[in-house]
This record gives C-alpha cells, structure tokens and sequence, in this order.
C-alpha cells in the first residue's frame, strides 16, 4: 500500500497578494492625460515639448500663479472647467490646483534629461516602493530613508513639495519611474482633513513591500508589464 504525498502548501502567487491599482480622481486623472500626452512629445524631441518642461522645471517648490510663464503649461484645463461648473468651489479647486502643479513640475524635473525612458507610469510604483528600490536587492539605503521620512513628516503642502524634491532627484539618478498621477490624488488628499495621516500611512506600507528588482522604465511605446508588482492595470487612462 503506497501512502500518498504529504500535502504541501504554495506561497500565494504575485497575482493573489497584489493589490488593484487605486482609481484616479478626477485630480490625478488630469495630471496623468496631460503627463503621459506631453511625454510622449518630449520622448520624440518635439520642440514644443522639450521647451515646455524647461519652463516647468522652473515651477518646482514655487506656488502655482507664482511663475506667470508656466499658464497654459500645467494641464489643470479639465479642473477649471469642473470648478466653472460648480463642481469644486473656491477653495477646492486651489487645493486641486496646487496638488496637480506640484505633481507636473516634479514630473518634469524627474524626466529631465530622460530622451528615451518614461519616468512618468500608469500604473508604476507609488512612492515608498519607488525610494525603496534605490537599494539593490530590495535592501534599506538609509540616507535615501531619510530623506523620506523627511518628506512624510512634513507639515505644510510646499515643505513636502521642497523635500519630495529631494527624493526625485534620486529617483531620476536612478531611472526609478513613479506614478504621478497617483502621487497627484495623494498630494491633493493631504491638504484635506485627515488626509495626510492616510497618505503617510499609503507610503510607508509601499515601502515595506520588498519588491522584485524593477524593470526599466520603457521606451515610447513598448509594451512592457506593470513596474509595481502591487498594480494590476495597463498603462491605460
């Protein structure tokens, strides 16, 4: 009489663990349409393009309405059509307005001299799965970690915009691409009530998954799979 095999059981598959990609609000939905159309202009050297992020890069950390050379520039159009209409009031759409100018301007301060990869994914890593890959091997580089406590400890909107600076320029050094049409809806929930607690909460749970090693970012139009093993969509709107 043979005995049957022990029983074993399997780890659960990348699919069974992974958590859907979050839906955009309206806010990262417009940073993410305007992102993913002008770099793809600026991938295949359109002049327009190329200038358009030089003059947003001087954006960064500075208030929106501060730089007059950057109107037209930022893709907040949809936001001021939903605020004409009474969707959001005043003070809702300043809070959209800044979420999405600082979401843009960092964007293009990460591509910058980027001819060839995207740094700008959808789906692609949220941040704390970003800052965590800047170690091989899934490890913890502690000045990098400290620069991101920096940023999750901030207290007012443009102290985070100035620290998550920091961070992009590593993220750039490093050809980790982001999600910023998720770091856009994250920005805009910090400026709610309670929001921030949610947010930090959202990051340092990204950063404690050890995710496999990531993959380029791809060039225009390859069809490669998702960067974050956590998101399930393509790179769709």
């Amino acid at each position: 009489m043979t005995s049957s095999p022990p029983a074993t059981t399997s780890a659960p598959s990348a699919s069974a663990s992974a958590r859907p990609t979050p839906r955009l609000s309206p806010v990262g939905s417009a940073v993410h349409q305007h992102i993913k159309a002008l770099q793809s202009r600026y991938l295949k050297d359109e002049s327009d393009a190329v200038a358009a992020l030089a003059r947003l890069r001087r954006g960064v950390g500075r208030a929106p309405g501060e730089v007059p050379d950057l109107w037209g520039l930022t893709g907040i159009e949809p936001l001021y059509e939903r605020y004409a209409q009474g969707a959001f009031s005043e003070e809702e759409f300043t809070r959209a307005e800044e979420a999405a100018y600082t979401a843009v301007t960092l964007w293009s301060l990460h591509q910058q001299s980027h001819r060839v990869l995207r740094m700008h994914r959808r789906p692609g890593p949220e941040l704390g799965t970003a800052v965590r890959r800047l170690t091989p091997g899934g490890g913890i580089d502690e000045p990098a970690r400290r620069r991101f406590v920096r940023a999750g400890t901030a207290d007012a909107p443009v102290v985070l915009a100035t620290r998550l600076r920091e961070l992009v320029l590593l993220l750039r050094r490093e050809e980790i691409p982001l999600d910023y049409g998720l770091l856009a809806d994250q920005l805009h929930r910090w400026t709610l009530p309670g929001g921030a607690q949610g947010v930090r909460r959202s990051w340092g749970r990204s950063y404690l998954v050890l995710a496999r090693p990531a993959a380029p970012a791809s060039a225009p139009g390859e069809d490669s799979s998702p960067l974050d093993p956590t998101t399930t969509e393509d790179d769709t709107p």
